[in-house]
């Protein structure tokens, strides 16, 4: 998504006499454009006002919040469209976007899919500045994540990576471990796995630890064994990680989503 992140770059840090002088004069503007947005049907792209609230959005981030139309979600906050376990986490990471003038930049996290079914997306956010250099909104974009590469001429020395992590993400996972399956430095195993996983290879332990910790959430076990079993040292270790990419701490998590139906039973093996 080369042309939005060129215009979220550009909208940061752009001159302050090339800034909007209110977030309104930035939406009137980027709405010649929604046309063209509205056809990139695997990022949801919008922008927000002081509060967090929906200004703008494309046709595929209408769509994933179960409308029809743009108008309902105007001056709406993602806590109220998106489902509990979901919605409540973007608004809060919005809130540090417009606060504290935080960049989010290829941030891993769990999204919502035409589906309606959660899946990985990789999100940018940055604030927006006016001419006296305050923030007066947001803009941002989640891309949904790509598949594998496998045309790559590494893809199955790190389709080999993959496996391992997949196979081995309950325990320790060490770069030196990656590196010798591999058969790469650490900054050409880094940089490969961008291209063909559209991930780090940090990432990628992440996504499998997060993947399950989330399936064994909508189950009843003990939170202290879901952390163990996903490869976590501690409760605190796993609940910041999961917080980081869901936006939720996983108590509030199993919470949210147990409201959309009673999570099966957990039989211990």
């Amino acid at each position: 998504m080369p042309m939005m992140q060129t215009l979220l770059e550009l909208v940061d840090g752009a001159s302050a006499p090339h800034r909007p002088e209110s977030i309104e004069e930035l939406v009137s503007g980027l709405s010649l454009f929604l046309p063209i947005l509205d056809a990139v049907p695997t990022a949801a792209i919008f922008v927000k006002d002081l509060q967090a609230r929906y200004l703008l959005a494309n046709r595929t981030l209408v769509q994933r919040c179960g409308l029809k139309r743009l108008a309902p979600l105007l001056g709406k906050t993602s806590a109220e469209v998106f489902p509990t376990h979901l919605g409540p986490g973007y608004t809060e990471q919005d809130r540090r976007v417009l606060k504290q003038g935080v960049i989010l930049q290829d941030q891993l996290e769990l999204h919502l899919f035409g589906s309606r079914e959660p899946g990985w997306c990789l999100t940018h956010k940055r604030p927006i500045r006016d001419r006296r250099d305050a923030i007066i909104g947001l803009m941002g974009i989640s891309v949904d994540l790509p598949s594998a590469s496998g045309a790559h001429p590494a893809y199955r020395r790190l389709a080999a990576v993959e496996a391992h992590i997949r196979r081995h993400f309950g325990g320790p996972v060490t770069m030196q471990e990656l590196t010798r399956i591999a058969g790469m430095s650490v900054a050409q195993l880094e940089r490969y796995c961008k291209r063909v996983f559209h991930l780090t290879p940090r990432q990628m332990i992440h996504k499998a630890r997060l993947e399950h910790a989330h399936r064994l959430l909508l189950t009843d076990m003990p939170i202290t064994e879901i952390a163990m079993r996903c490869g976590y040292t501690d409760h605190s270790a796993f609940t910041r990680q999961f917080k980081m990419l869901t936006g939720l701490a996983p108590r509030r998590y199993r919470e949210a989503a147990g409201r959309a139906g009673p999570p099966p039973a957990y039989a211990p093996a």
